[in-house]
């Protein structure tokens, strides 16, 4: 407790007196002139002289020391103190510093605490310096022990001694002082040194050094502010506390008696504000620190070193492995046998360089992960602003493209759950716009969509309700796992048995719809067949026609609900109503959502869900069928693509198009948003389209026909990404609206010299109008410039993209929605405020329905640039690939999205006779690019030097199946004619083979490390290369040369999508029924010599008097080689529980027939019997 008192019986004009547990201390404080400092040390030089008197006096066992400084000038001075409590500085002194000794202490019978420092004051006023002093107790006056000679000496300062820096501060004996005392000592003190009394060495030296002028003598001196930007070393000496027995301070009891805080900043920030800057009194709010625009949207990992440099270092030893082998082959012919040693060299050089081609562009594979917190936080703002008052998403809109084409083979029910799924997606509702092609006009798909459209008010939120994944409900009604995982509602259970009853009867309806559909249309001719009897009676009446019941021919319409005719096919297949003849349709089944949330009711007999607190919103849901004519080449999926890449430009414009399959749904509802991560971020804008791997459902266990393709999805594809990205696989892609258009992206690198090494980048705008663009180079119409005004360009825009007006105005629209940020752009990049998308949508009405019904003609592409450069290319039947390729040619690049949770998934074909017409096509395919302008020996430089390999790639593949039909024969022909492809087997060919076969071993084990499949997974894939490769790749050569060649077309049945295994039936039924196809004949050719050969092979060598048994060991280990690797396909061929068809039996004893007569007429025996007739 600190009193002050202004009268007192002392000299000194104020008293102050301090009351403690050991006594009170009374002390008159004067000053005859300003100083820097006051101190009780009994040894300090302000204690001694004329004007210093001390007096003590005791009281309650306590005794202490009264200083009393009287004043003997006229001037006024107003001094004060300040109490101060201890503080983390203050800990408990050693007994080598100013403690008493233990033993005098328990001598006079005190408490040790008594010992302790009591108290700080701090002293100053007018023309005063604000010090702070130690006040202690002294026990009979004994002096304290010398402190640390690093420490200031003098009682009452704890600052360090100035030692080797001002070298006037030291004396000779050594007693250490800091500045600001030894200032003290100078001033008042007469310049002695507190140890010895001797006085200091140049003092008149030292107070020239820093003189003090006089207006800072005439200053004022004010306590500092502890919450401004002080530093409080210099003006407080802070004391070491005894008080706490256990030598343990306690920082909160300091921190409350203090006052004092932790600051602030973003660890704590202090509830009632901070103290901004140094003279300032206002107190601000916490910044948010969870600001993120700067934190980038994705990251790129590269593959462990630890992993990607033996990856690398295998490949080059592989190689060089290779070289050695197949320079001792050639160097050590087999003259036995030079033609069986000739085709095994041809077709070992070949696989070589088919290695290389497949393995060069793994050298680079990447991984890449988004953050979906930082894209919210940038473009949904939880707060309204200046840009975006009413809260609405800044994210662009996204067109997601959904094809069928047969309602037979794809059926209704699996493309209404993928359109479910997209209903529900994870997106701003106002953003996303769905559209289905029906290629096939079917009534059927038609009313499934309307049904789809109907219950998904009940199915989707319920799924935003209770955060439902997967959002297919075939899919999450169908799984094994417990549906109550990680539930907390309590009102789930109720909602899910009122959505599984909902959804059975939903099923229900789809799989009635032929029959009712059929029913209803024979209905409705009927009646129309009566009404025309009725109506050709009633005019044979009146013109007097004798034989009026002649038949009336009615054709068989297919009606819909309303009662009205179907534009689409009819089951009857009339002239303007078949497949391929019939009138464009477009129908908007569920309307544009407005951009405001708009919440539902409370559970009643309409409503199953309580919606109160769900958005109950959907997205714009839309039925296209383009227009069919004979006489016009409609280009399969692509044509449709095209049809609905132009209807949704004027309809809903979003600057990106999801395209999936039917039977690809949206396994993961972020999946749209884990894509625009890579869109928006940095860079983003030199990105044509993000490509999802696909993955597949009701596939065997086993994957015996290698369905996953894991291999390519996740290893290849993969690699890739670290080039200039995937190729575009047909389905699970974003795209971005402009380069689907044919653009060239704003920026490219071009790449040329030896391998692409010499960069260079290139900036590309708009050019002169007098500068002819190349051939194949389309600059975007916009690039800061107002070419509405520039008729020639509209003109050249019209017959690049046809002459609808509102089709060639989307494009500025589209291409704005696409841009970045404008802090996130690149260098001569243009880019968009934020909250400049955060809009409501325009509506739509019947002049843009109309339009877009205009645009979906089978004449409209008729002298434009759609399917040359604009859209999906036409002319392959692997039109993805080549699109891909001719985005990439242009110098956009591509990125590979692997979610954490798949994004999509579908079904593949598991029956062996589908998988096999399936890689037909996809062979085939690629024979076409081969034979193409869109081979990749052809790229431009703006594609990277790997990235043209991977494309070659492509292209050649399927012409490794005739090297690979003539080495699976190779050992069966060696085992018949009893030579082997080497003279003998030399130590050096073994080693060199053993060595080949290691380092594939060994690659093949690093590629499982860094992509994550497994070793199951890449043996099967092993397996169906040489199926594929001895089955459907040739024939996909004979093919793609008779298109080639002759110009004969190639038609392809589109593969049969599963509707899942019906009640009763089987998983995997499907997998074990066999369906004939010529595919199989070169398997099962290839299988029977392999096995005839080895039993030839074995009897001549047993049965031989010099038996070969290293060239038989040769034969059959490449046999036996070959037959493991067509194992799946053998096991197919047995069909359900090794029940073999009979046309497997025919086929295979005409192959042994026909062998052993050749071999018969190749080998004949070497004696022949003679048969005479008696």
């Amino acid at each position: 407790m600190v009193k002050m008192a202004t009268n007192s019986p002392t000299s000194s004009p104020v008293t102050i007196t301090v009351t403690s547990s050991g006594g009170s201390r009374s002390m008159g404080l004067t000053s005859p002139k300003p100083r820097h400092s006051l101190s009780n040390n009994a040894n300090s030089p302000l204690s001694g002289g004329e004007n210093r008197r001390a007096s003590t006096s005791g009281g309650g066992g306590g005794g202490g020391r009264y200083l009393s400084f009287s004043k003997e000038s006229t001037d006024e001075f107003v001094a004060y103190t300040v109490h101060m409590p201890p503080t983390p500085d203050n800990r408990v002194f050693t007994d080598s510093q100013t403690s008493p000794p233990l033993d005098s202490r328990e001598k006079l019978g005190k408490n040790p605490n008594e010992g302790f420092i009591k108290d700080t004051i701090f002293t100053g006023g007018f023309n005063s310096t604000t010090k702070a002093h130690m006040i202690k107790s002294t026990e009979g006056g004994e002096p304290a022990t010398l402190k640390s000679k690093t420490i200031c000496g003098m009682d009452g300062c704890d600052e360090k001694a100035v030692v080797g820096k001002i070298k006037k501060n030291q004396c000779e004996c050594g007693f250490g002082i800091c500045r600001d005392c030894y200032l003290d000592c100078v001033d008042s003190g007469g310049g002695n040194c507190p140890g010895c009394k001797e006085p200091y060495k140049d003092v008149s030296d030292c107070e020239e050094e820093e003189p003090r002028s006089d207006e800072e003598e005439d200053q004022a001196h004010p306590l500092p502010s502890w919450g401004r930007e002080v530093k409080l070393e210099k003006n407080f000496s802070l004391v070491q506390s005894f008080k706490n027995p256990n030598h343990e301070f306690d920082h909160t009891r300091w921190l409350f008696e203090t006052k004092g805080t932790y600051g602030y900043g973003n660890a704590l920030w202090p509830r009632e504000g901070y103290e901004f800057g140094r003279g300032s009194e206002r107190y601000d709010n916490p910044p948010d620190f969870s600001e993120r625009r700067n934190k980038p949207l994705t990251r790129k990992i590269g593959i462990s070193a630890a992993i990607i440099s033996p990856y690398r270092l295998l490949i080059v030893l592989r190689l060089g492995v290779l070289c050695c082998f197949l320079a001792w082959r050639i160097m050590h012919p087999n003259h036995e046998a030079m033609w069986l040693w000739m085709m095994s060299v041809i077709c070992e050089i070949w696989f070589a360089y088919s290695w290389i081609l497949d393995q060069l562009p793994k050298l680079c594979p990447v991984k890449r992960v988004t953050d979906l917190s930082v894209l919210k936080e940038r473009f949904e703002s939880s707060e309204p602003n200046l840009r975006n008052p009413k809260k609405f998403s800044d994210l662009p809109g996204i067109d997601v493209f959904v094809s069928t084409a047969d309602a037979d083979k794809e059926p209704p029910l699996v493309t209404a759950n993928t359109v479910l799924s997209i209903l529900a997606v994870d997106y701003p509702v106002e953003k996303v716009s769905c559209y289905i092609s029906d290629d096939g006009g079917s009534l059927v798909t038609f009313e499934a969509l309307a049904e789809a459209a109907s219950f998904a008010r009940t199915w989707v939120p319920f799924c935003r309700k209770h955060k439902i994944e997967p959002r297919n409900p075939e899919a999450y009604f169908g799984q094994k796992r417990d549906p109550l995982k990680n539930k907390v509602r309590l009102d789930f259970v109720r909602d899910r048995r009122r959505v599984k009853r909902e959804y059975d009867e939903f099923k229900v309806r789809i799989n009635a719809l032929p029959d009712s559909i059929r029913r209803r249309s024979d209905a409705y001719n009927a009646q129309t067949e009566i009404r025309a009897k009725k109506k050709q009676m009633e005019l044979g009446i009146n013109n007097n026609i004798n034989n009026p019941s002649e038949t009336v021919k009615i054709p068989k319409a297919t009606w819909m609900s309303d009662g009205s005719h179907w534009h689409g096919t009819w089951s009857s297949a009339e002239e303007g109503h078949s497949k391929g003849d019939h009138a464009g349709i477009i129908q908007i089944m569920l309307v544009p959502a407005s951009p405001e949330p708009f919440f539902g009711q409370e559970a009643d007999e309409e409503n199953l869900v309580d919606t109160t607190e769900v958005d109950i919103r959907l997205p714009m849901l839309v039925y296209v069928s383009r227009e069919k004519r004979p006489g016009f080449d409609h280009n399969k999926k692509a044509g449709a693509m095209n049809a609905l890449v132009r209807a949704s430009a004027i309809m809903s414009n979003g600057a990106f198009i999801l395209n999936l399959d039917c039977d690809h749904y949206i396994y993961n509802s972020s999946a749209m948003r884990e894509g625009m991560c890579f869109m928006l971020d940095r860079g983003g804008d030199k990105i044509c389209y993000v490509q999802f791997p696909q993955r597949f459902e009701g596939i065997d266990p086993n994957d015996r026909y290698a369905n996953h393709n894991t291999v390519f999805f996740d290893v290849s594809m993969r690699a890739l990404d670290g080039l200039q990205g995937p190729m575009y696989v047909g389905t699970g892609c974003i795209f971005r609206r402009i380069a689907i258009y044919g653009f060239s992206p704003p920026i490219t690198t071009e790449h040329n010299g030896w391998f692409g090494r010499k960069k260079s980048k290139k900036l590309l705008r708009r050019k002169p109008k007098n500068v002819p663009e190349e051939d194949d180079e389309m600059l975007l119409p916009i690039n800061g410039e107002n070419y509405e005004d520039d008729d020639a360009h509209r003109a050249t825009l019209a017959k690049q993209f046809g002459n609808s007006v509102s089709l060639i105005d989307s494009i500025a629209v589209a291409e704005f929605g696409g841009r970045l940020l404008h802090e996130l752009r690149g260098k001569g990049c243009l880019g968009r405020p934020a909250g400049s998308l955060a809009v409501q949508r325009e509506p739509l009405d019947h002049s843009a329905l109309s339009e877009s019904v205009s645009v979906i003609t089978c004449f409209y592409e008729d002298k434009t640039e759609w399917g040359k450069r604009v859209g999906w290319i036409y002319g392959s039947v692997t039109e993805d690939v080549v699109t891909g390729y001719r985005m990439h040619n242009r110098g956009w690049r591509s990125v590979y999205c692997v979610t954490k949770r798949d994004a999509f998934r579908g079904t593949a074909p598991i029956n062996l006779t589908d998988r096999l017409n399936q890689v037909l096509r996809w062979a085939t395919g690629s024979v076409e690019i081969f034979f193409s302008r869109n081979n990749a020996l052809f790229a431009s430089p703006r594609m990277k030097f790997l990235q043209r390999v991977a494309y070659f790639n492509v292209g050649i593949y399927p012409f490794t199946s005739v090297f690979l039909l003539v080495y699976c024969l190779l050992p069966a022909l060696s085992l018949f004619s009893g030579k082997f492809i080497v003279q003998s087997l030399d130590i050096t060919f073994l080693i060199l083979l053993l060595s080949i076969t290691l380092t594939l071993c060994m690659l093949a084990l690093l590629e499982i490390k860094w992509s994550g499949i497994t070793l199951h997974d890449w043996w099967r894939n092993e397996q169906f290369w040489l199926i594929g490769g001895t089955s459907a790749h040739p024939a996909a050569v004979i093919q793609g040369l008779l298109k080639v060649i002759a110009g004969i077309d190639i038609s392809f049945t589109l593969t049969s999508k599963s509707n899942g295994a019906e009640e009763g039936e089987e998983e995997f039924a499907e997998l074990y029924e066999f369906r004939w196809t010529m595919l199989m004949v070169p398997p099962i050719v290839i299988i029977m010599l392999n096995v005839v050969g080895i039993g030839v092979a074995v009897s001549r060598t047993v049965y031989s008097p010099f038996p070969e048994w290293s060239k038989l060991m040769g034969g059959v280990f490449f046999s036996f080689w070959v037959l493991s690797h067509l194992y799946p396909f053998a096991k197919g061929m047995m069909g359900r529980k090794g029940k073999i068809p009979t046309i497997v039996y025919l086929w295979s004893g005409l192959i042994c027939i026909v062998i052993s007569l050749l071999t018969v007429f190749v080998y004949p025996p070497v004696g022949s019997l003679r048969f005479e007739i008696p």
